[in-house]
């Protein structure tokens, strides 16, 4: 997998409730050589508890963008893949999360890619599921 397509990965985490669980994201994307972290409307960041679960991804704490609007995260993205457990009636194309990777390493050689996730408490909107391009399921 080359690396500059990793590179054009990004996460986007909408609404972020609980700082701990941007860093345990950030930890987790490290883990994974992902470096670009996207916030949309954290409630609160940059914060300590993001910081204490990091855990050697602070670096990337301190480079992530945070956006008022998933928009603005996505605007120069090639395409968007959007991450939802709950069965929607009306949908985009739906990925397994094994189609998504491959389909978001094929597009990263045009340009940026976002995989998007929800808040904690109730996952991502449907105006924030239409902003993407795909729909990737979570068993």
């Amino acid at each position: 997998m080359p690396l500059e397509s990793l590179n054009r990965i990004r996460i986007v985490l909408c609404r972020p409730q609980h700082p701990g669980n941007i860093g345990a994201a950030a930890r987790a994307m490290k883990t994974m050589g992902l470096s670009e972290l996207h916030l949309v409307a954290p409630e609160r960041f940059p914060a300590p508890e993001a910081q204490w679960l990091a855990t050697h991804a602070a670096d990337l704490l301190s480079t992530a963008r945070v956006h008022a609007r998933l928009e603005d995260a996505l605007a120069d993205c090639v395409s968007a893949f959007a991450f939802s457990a709950r069965p929607r009636e009306w949908s985009l194309q739906v990925l397994s999360v094994r189609d998504a990777a491959a389909a978001a390493l094929e597009r990263a050689a045009s340009g940026p890619v976002a995989f998007v996730f929800g808040n904690e408490t109730t996952g991502l909107t449907n105006a924030e599921l239409l902003a993407s391009s795909y729909r990737v399921h979570i068993p």
